[in-house]
């Protein structure tokens, strides 16, 4: 394995034996035994269940990757494989240096110790000797910030007190590796910024991490790369915009390798570019607009489709950029291909890391209208204003059309990224959104 390298996955795999009955377990560890040395044929009692399968990543040190999936999408078992806790089937896993993990809540505690005791057992049983853990036993203690209970059994802390005493010990101890499984989601708002801050340092000072979430705000904020699981396999892997967007295919996609539809090449139109005004009603536009980015990931089942788009500022047609606090008109042209219920039209801006700074849709907004729509082979047009309070910067518009039947939503047409727009500002501020501060009165008090 290379010097920069701090963990290396090569054709990971878990299976577990699955039984019907609890007597099949029996005849599996008895019967093909008896059946080798009559010289019969070997009968199988069990299903064969892959939590994990051909899983092969690195993660370079000084790096931060994220893994995203479903429930069930083998996350935890993976993460246990390479903390040792859990023997793989097939596959090798390297890693180089102290590796520190956070992973089942209360995981690697005693619920009748004390906190304190606690602190002392774990950070033993990664490699410290009792004097490293006396010279920060302080630092840890001042970071969890549980007060009196650090000397009263784990097991009377709520669980957002023993994710900061677990998250503690592991995060002060400096690691080389840090793995982290979801916990963080349990602690209050405060204290996970504090978290992140802390994994910010961590990494500035070498250590690579390993972050498991459902937050794909978090994996585009804060890791360098990502994987997607689904089903024990790796689905995607790379740029985490990339991957998040291909999570989402997952999480509301029937069928996902069906319906994702790869961005092609802008075409030639019949509509000349100049003609902005006029928005088409029976064929894809985008890529002959100003603004359109070539780099849009689209998908849906395509029983509708979004054509065409327009949008207008200050008197200007698909301006390029827009000052702080203006409105953008944006209008689009969808067609119905089958007939629709109710059909949601969805819009989303996000910065260019993929960061979603706002989001919403029609049935959130409860517009009637909408209700109206959606026959077989009609075209209809969207209208929508956006008003830019958004600090300078380059930004992201996501569309889509979807349809809902009780807890599951259908996507019809989702085209994320689709539309690029500038901002700059009026006036100097920092931040991502323009709150419009005021400052009143200033009055001095010691005349």
């Amino acid at each position: 394995m290379s010097s920069d390298v701090a963990i290396k996955v090569s054709a990971l795999d878990k299976c577990y034996h699955v039984y019907d009955k609890p007597q099949d377990r029996l005849k599996q560890s008895l019967l093909p035994r008896i059946h080798r040395l009559l010289g019969r044929q070997e009968k199988l009692y069990h299903r064969d269940f892959w939590a994990v399968r051909n899983v092969s990543f690195e993660i370079p040190k000084g790096k931060t990757i994220g893994i995203i999936g479903q429930n069930g999408s083998g996350k935890s078992t993976l993460l246990q494989m390479i903390c040792g806790t859990l023997t793989p089937s097939s596959g090798t896993i390297e890693t180089k240096g102290r590796v520190a993990a956070l992973l089942e809540l209360g995981s690697g505690f005693n619920p009748d110790f004390s906190g304190r005791d606690n602190v002392y057992m774990n950070a033993a049983l990664l490699g410290l000797e009792k004097s490293e853990i006396d010279a920060r036993f302080d630092q840890i203690i001042q970071f969890a910030d549980i007060g009196k209970f650090i000397d009263e059994p784990i097991k009377s802390y709520s669980s957002g007190m023993m994710v900061r005493l677990a998250f503690s010990v592991q995060a002060q101890i400096d690691p080389d590796i840090l793995i982290v499984d979801e916990a963080l989601s349990v602690g209050d708002a405060k204290f996970q910024a504090k978290c992140f801050e802390r994994l910010r340092q961590l990494k500035e000072n070498g250590t690579s991490i390993l972050l498991v979430t459902h937050s794909s705000e978090q994996i585009v904020t804060h890791c360098d790369s990502a994987i997607l699981l689904e089903r024990g396999e790796v689905l995607e892997q790379g740029d985490p915009k990339m991957v998040v967007n291909r999570y989402y295919d997952v999480l509301f996609g029937k069928d996902q390798h069906a319906i994702a539809v790869p961005t092609s090449a802008p075409t030639k139109s019949s509509t000349p570019k100049s003609n902005t005004h006029h928005l088409s009603v029976d064929s894809d536009l985008f890529s002959a607009r100003q603004g359109y980015n070539p780099y849009e990931y689209r998908w849906g089942d395509k029983s509708a489709e979004i054509l065409d788009f327009h949008t207008e500022c200050d008197g200007i047609e698909y301006p390029l950029s827009v000052k702080t606090g203006k409105t953008i008109t944006l209008q689009l042209t969808v067609k119905f291909f089958k007939k629709l219920i109710n059909p949601i039209f969805g819009l989303t801006v996000k910065t260019k890391e993929g960061v979603t700074l706002y989001g919403s849709n029609s049935e959130l907004l409860n517009i009637g209208s909408m209700r109206e729509i959606g026959e077989i082979n009609s075209t209809v047009m969207l209208s929508a204003n956006i008003q830019a309070n958004l600090a300078p910067g380059d930004y992201f518009v996501s569309l889509g059309i979807a349809t809902r039947d009780g807890e599951t939503i259908t996507p019809h047409d989702r085209r994320y990224d689709s539309i690029h727009f500038a901002v700059e500002p009026p006036e100097p501020f920092f931040g991502l959104v323009q709150m419009n501060l005021s400052i009143e009165h200033v009055v001095r008090l010691d005349q």
